[in-house]
């Protein structure tokens, strides 16, 4: 099961515990209608202006959200609300931004604080936009996976080169109904497959990998020890 992201190293919990709940109960599975199956209204995906600004720059120090420009989601997709000056972009990723066979897809509780560095934002970012933008228009999951498929096809999304970074340190983000906050968290983002050159995914490796091979990337993801508000987190003592 590929996954994204998602800015989301929620995504790679929940997609976990939702597989061994599937093994484990695959009678009660076939009987239980998923519950995020079709995208809610679209207002519920939305927030108030000013509060979207406030939790996207919670993703990184203030030394770096400060100085960044913000993005918040509207009905079009994703537009400036805060001009920056140090090329970090920070915003609060939607449910949508995940890969589209996540569980959780439509889920519009989630909320995915992120800043993510100039190389970051050419590029992975291009993505984020793009399936905000589609899921904001109406269109299915079916349809967004064919139009970023397109996408790439067409060399209209470029694959991140290094340096490719971001910060999910928010103490407020909600990364899907198991995952909740998770835990503070560095991810990069690699072209191609890139866990085995990260030692990724491996005994003791506090490196977790999620290869998106359909978005020509592998998402790397590593625990820090503190939220962006310097209070400590789980990071520091987490263990794969």
């Amino acid at each position: 099961m590929p996954l994204k992201k998602i800015g989301f190293l929620g995504v790679a919990v929940s997609v976990a515990l939702g597989l061994v709940v599937g093994f484990a109960l695959p009678m009660r599975a076939q009987r239980t209608v998923a519950p995020y199956a079709v995208a809610a209204p679209l207002g519920e995906y939305l927030m108030a202006k000013d509060a979207e600004v406030v939790l996207a720059r919670s993703a990184a120090p203030a030394s770096i959200s400060g100085g960044a420009e913000v993005l918040v989601l509207g009905r079009d997709g994703y537009t400036t609300a805060a001009v920056g000056g140090n090329g970090f972009v920070c915003l609060v990723e939607r449910s949508f931004a995940a890969a589209v066979d996540f569980p959780e897809f439509w889920n519009p509780k989630i909320r995915g604080p992120i800043c993510v560095n100039p190389e970051a934002a050419k590029t992975y970012l291009q993505v984020v936009r793009m399936e905000a933008t589609l899921a904001m228009a109406g269109k299915s999951r079916e349809e967004i996976a064919t139009a970023l498929k397109t996408a790439w096809e067409k060399k209209e999304l470029t694959e991140p080169g290094a340096g490719a970074m971001s910060y999910m340190m928010s103490k407020q983000q909600y990364l899907g109904d198991d995952a909740h906050a998770w835990h503070p968290h560095l991810m990069w983002f690699e072209a191609g497959d890139a866990a085995k050159s990260w030692g990724a995914n491996l005994e003791g490796s506090p490196v977790m990998a999620a290869p998106d091979l359909g978005d020509r990337m592998t998402i790397l993801m590593v625990p820090v020890g503190h939220w962006s508000d310097g209070t400590v987190g789980l990071g520091a003592s987490f263990r794969f």
